[in-house]
């Protein structure tokens, strides 16, 4: 059987990196789409080195797409980048927008014209049911954003849906939620929190400073979920589906979680501190994972809190690392 080829734009991403190795285990032939920048940064995918092609190339400048898909010549395109941290879309609503909802629309577009037979994945988000009309959240749940980010992937997730229905490409849309690793950024509250708690352990920080401590995600782990990708792009029928655990749990849970796991008690270190609060906040997200469960016999099988110690302890090992040099 010939080799599947399958180029991953957002590759140095938590995402991307899980995704790779996912696909290189699975004897795939993969490329990396990256962005030309001063600083490079491949902390993520270093392990991959030899065993991945990367290609320069941009969601914001559509020759670039083109070119990229004619090198890679792939039979599955992974659309994972994105300008993807919430609060910064409050600060950079226009580049969060050409990003994340026009470079969909570029890559669809280079898809047409190169190859329609390529099958496509696009990353929706949790966040475009923001002020949520339901609960627990299904793929027939209404969309109501509440960040230039929600608003985004609203665009992207339907502009996916018009080029399927319009043009009969094999193009998906997974509606993921929260989904963390010891990979995630520092930027997000998981690992913003396990970082601090290991500082913390290791009399490197002294307090964590958080914002609203009831609001609740429903997390999972990142690699669970790229696993889910996959299965999108190889049913039969090109359809959409939430990737969740359809469980949740607050962001003090979570800081108990994390602090708990080192012997300490999250009361003594955590500050709430009104600089964190969102100008439209999402209080409540949780997914329902069913028609995943069901038709892909897909099931997340690392639970929050096992999430949270890799976590802790991934961080405690790298800084304890890093003082050492």
């Amino acid at each position: 059987m010939a080799t599947k080829t399958a180029l991953i734009t957002g590759v140095t991403g938590q995402d991307g990196s899980y995704l790779a190795e996912f696909l290189i285990e699975k004897g795939y032939k993969v490329y990396g789409m990256v962005r030309r920048s001063s600083v490079e940064k491949f902390d993520r995918i270093k392990h991959l080195q030899g065993r991945l092609e990367l290609v320069q190339g941009d969601l914001l400048d559509q020759y670039s797409l083109a070119s990229v898909l004619k090198e890679a010549k792939p039979s599955e395109v992974y659309n994972l980048a994105a300008q993807s941290f919430v609060p910064t879309s409050w600060s950079q609503p226009v580049l969060t927008s050409e990003f994340t909802a026009i470079g969909v629309t570029r890559m669809l577009e280079a898809l047409r014209a190169f190859d329609p037979s390529i099958r496509f994945y696009q990353a929706s988000s949790s966040e475009m049911y923001g002020k949520v009309r339901e609960v627990p959240q299904s793929e027939q749940t209404p969309f109501y954003p509440r960040s230039p980010y929600g608003v985004s992937k609203v665009y992207a997730h339907y502009i996916t849906v018009n080029y399927r229905e319009s043009y009969n490409l094999f193009a998906v849309s997974g509606i993921l939620f929260n989904h963390e690793s010891p990979r995630r950024g520092l930027e997000f509250v998981t690992r913003k929190v396990t970082d601090a708690v290991a500082r913390i352990k290791l009399g490197l920080a002294k307090e964590l400073r958080l914002g609203n401590l009831e609001a609740k995600r429903d997390w999972g782990f990142a690699g669970d979920y790229v696993r889910a990708m996959w299965m999108m792009l190889q049913q039969p029928s090109p359809e959409d589906f939430v990737i969740a655990t359809g469980q949740t749990h607050s962001v003090q849970y979570l800081a108990e979680t994390a602090f708990s796991h080192v012997g300490l008690n999250w009361q003594d270190y955590v500050k709430v501190d009104k600089a964190f609060l969102r100008p439209a906040e999402v209080d409540l997200l949780v997914g329902d994972p069913s028609k995943a469960k069901r038709m892909l016999g897909w099931t997340p099988s690392v639970s929050f809190e096992e999430m949270i110690h890799l976590m802790v302890d991934s961080d405690i090992e790298r800084l304890a690392k890093e003082e050492l040099r």
